[in-house]
């Protein structure tokens, strides 16, 4: 018959109770060695009895009143039940028994970081540190980097992990939080320089090869993060933070096939995300592909339902392809989350004037300039409407306030031409023109697509010629 060394340990603890309960009530002769009240104790906080747990020890106390490890387990508790200044009393005692006790640091550290005293907590662990070497000087750095986290010193922060790696090189939990920090503070360079080390002692290691790629990556060096990032895969192939990285680095480079491969495999090692297939829309939207970037964003939509943004993604693809009335459609959806979103109305009352509904499609440009007034866009559509309607006074009085509220953008001075040739105020017209070409003679394109006959037009001609010979003398 096998032995069941879970159910004897059980039934040994269950006798260590029997007897701690005797001792208690002062039944027979028991007798317990110092640890059996550390374990009771510790027994009695996993089942969220802080004052039992207290009993206990207190009870060890009285027969072994020099027990460092005892009064350690009391620091414990009493931080447990939120007493922390007596917790920090009895630190103190300990102190003058085992001054090299890593939980005595370790506690003292979480008593006053919940009396609000962070920077006292750091001074502590700093002295502390060359009194430890190995595993106990790994678990105080890590200690460290939690404290100053919590009083912001961020970049200590990634000095702590940076002395843990130089320590430990191959220490994945170091590897994991550095990649953050790097990238939160910015330090990219020392963290290339520091993977680049790791790398040279440990080459198999993935994590230095992502962490090392996301460095060149915060640089915007792209091509090397790409390569780093084939490392890490090439060691571990279902390292999907690696593919979806890389992905990313394909679009900034404006490699939609490849970034959308590498997209295509964390669908295949990791669960389905929204922003992945989001990011995989965006890649065939860029390639013009636009029935496959909606199958994508359709997908998205699916797994974040309360997003309008979705919608509205799905309604450009079709714009691009001229189809204003599927493109509405979806407008409408996304307009149910959201009314006052000013691309959204921008969009719909673009897919309005393809249509020809001319004042529907002022009523939506005129809410981008409510939502949006001293952005150029909204303006620039409303009076380019008002302008194709015939509605030439309108598009006058629009034109003039869009002059006040942007008074530095010539294009609205452009389009006070058209508008008052549109008028019949030739004169006036070709006043704004000489205007609008000394200030920005290449936005005269934006004149023609408004009004294509006004290059036509003999005054017109003139002045651009007028324009054309006094700035080649």
């Amino acid at each position: 018959m096998k032995d069941n060394p879970s159910r004897e340990d059980r039934e040994q603890f269950q006798e260590l109770l029997r007897q701690y309960e005797n001792l208690k009530n002062g039944r027979g002769h028991s007798f317990l060695e110092e640890d059996a009240f550390e374990k009771i104790a510790d027994h009695f906080q996993e089942k969220d009895k802080s004052e039992q747990a207290m009993e206990a020890i207190e009870m060890g106390i009285e027969q072994y009143p020099y027990s460092s490890i005892l009064k350690v387990k009391k620091a414990d508790i009493l931080i447990g039940l939120h007493r922390y200044r007596e917790s920090l009393d009895v630190l103190d005692e300990v102190s003058l028994l085992d001054n090299n006790d890593i939980n005595l640091y370790i506690l003292r550290t979480d008593a006053l970081l919940a009396l609000d005293q962070p920077e006292k907590a750091a001074r502590l662990l700093e002295e502390a540190l060359d009194m430890f070497q190995g595993d106990e000087k790994t678990e105080l750095l890590f200690e460290l980097a939690d404290v100053y986290d919590d009083y912001e010193e961020f970049d200590k922060v990634f000095d702590c992990l940076k002395m843990v790696l130089k320590e430990e090189p191959n220490n994945e939990e170091a590897l994991y939080k550095i990649c953050f920090w790097t990238d939160f503070t910015g330090r990219n360079e020392e963290s290339i320089r520091l993977h680049q080390e790791v790398i040279d002692e440990y080459p198999y290691n993935e994590l230095a090869w992502f962490n090392l790629a996301a460095a060149y990556q915060g640089l915007k060096l792209y091509e090397k993060a790409i390569d780093a990032y084939q490392y890490a895969i090439t060691i571990d192939e279902k390292f999907d933070y690696a593919w979806r990285n890389m992905g990313d680095a394909y679009i900034r480079l404006r490699k939609y096939k490849e970034a959308i491969e590498a997209l295509e495999k964390v669908n295949e090692i990791a669960k389905p995300e929204d922003v992945i297939f989001e990011a995989i829309g965006h890649c065939y939207d860029r390639l013009k592909n636009f029935a496959q970037a909606r199958f994508y964003y359709r997908k998205a939509s699916h797994l974040r339902q309360d997003d309008g943004k979705l919608y509205y993604k799905i309604a450009v693809t079709y714009f691009n392809e001229g189809n204003w009335e599927n493109a509405l459609r979806q407008l409408e959806n996304a307009m149910k989350f959201s009314r006052n979103q000013a691309e959204y109305n921008l969009l719909a009352g673009e897919c309005l004037l393809h249509r020809g509904m001319f004042k529907d499609a002022a009523q939506y440009f005129s809410n981008v300039v409510r939502l949006r007034p001293k952005s150029s866009g909204g303006w620039e559509a409303l009076i380019r409407c008002l302008f194709k309607a015939g509605f030439y006074d309108d598009a006058y009085e629009q034109t003039e306030a869009a002059l006040q509220m942007l008074p530095g953008k010539p294009l609205f001075l452009f389009y006070k031409t058209a508008v008052l040739f549109g008028l019949g105020k030739t004169k006036e017209a070709i006043l704004q023109l000489e205007r609008a070409m000394e200030l920005a003679p290449k936005m005269l394109k934006k004149l023609v697509e408004l009004h294509p006959p006004l290059l036509q037009h003999q005054q017109v001609v003139d002045v651009l010629a007028r324009y054309k010979r006094n700035r080649s003398i």
